[in-house]
């Protein structure tokens, strides 16, 4: 797991409308983190009253398995921007590299393997008349080999995708994952920690 690129937008203007609903000039409302907005950032999930925490945006580049990344497609508020494609380019990945510790060797020795003979039948493929039955029948072969190498790339298998989401979702994020059994939301969550003022935001925690 590996987290990169890190941007945070809206900080300090959502932390000043958090305190809107209790004044009648909002020219008054500074970014001070008050105890009112800590106790509405800490408040329970489904109560609404950290809903300032969604002004906080944060995008960022990160690495996650595929196992993860299912995982991940849960939180509606955790978007993709973009991201690695095993679809477009399986076979020009580097298996072993793009799998982590987990993976069993032969998992990837005969991925690669495959990798290899959808290539090697590619570069051929190109000194066969196009006009021919052969490049045709070459072809569905080359169809159904890449079918198979999609449907066997290991759930180890890493990518890397560019998020954008914010402090409320990524506090329901740290509460759900934050003692999970994968150790890659482990680490996500140490490093959403780090987040300016997410600690005390959002876990109820001073920090310096």
């Amino acid at each position: 797991m590996k987290i990169e690129n890190i941007r945070i937008y809206d900080l300090d203007e959502s932390i000043k409308a958090s305190k809107y609903p209790m004044t009648i000039d909002t020219d008054k409302c500074n970014e001070d983190i008050t105890k009112t907005v800590l106790a509405l950032g800490n408040s329970n999930k489904g109560e609404g009253h950290d809903q300032f925490l969604t002004g906080i945006r944060v995008a960022f580049d990160v690495t996650f398995s595929n196992k993860a990344w299912v995982e991940a497609e849960r939180y509606r508020f955790l978007e993709f921007v973009s991201s690695q494609s095993t679809m477009h380019k399986i076979t020009k990945l580097d298996i072993r590299q793009q799998c982590n510790q987990y993976v069993w060797d032969s998992t990837i020795e005969k991925l690669e393997e495959k990798v290899k003979e959808y290539n090697g039948l590619i570069e051929y493929q190109k000194t066969v008349n196009k006009d021919c039955d052969y490049y045709k029948e070459i072809s569905n072969t080359l169809t159904e080999l890449y079918l198979e190498i999609l449907y066997n790339v290991p759930a180890g298998f890493e990518l890397t995708a560019r998020l954008t989401t914010n402090y409320r979702c990524l506090k329901t994020v740290y509460t759900q994952r934050k003692n999970h059994r994968l150790p890659e939301w482990r680490e996500f969550c140490e490093k959403i920690k780090g987040l300016p003022y997410f600690e005390k935001l959002c876990l109820n925690k001073e920090v310096e």
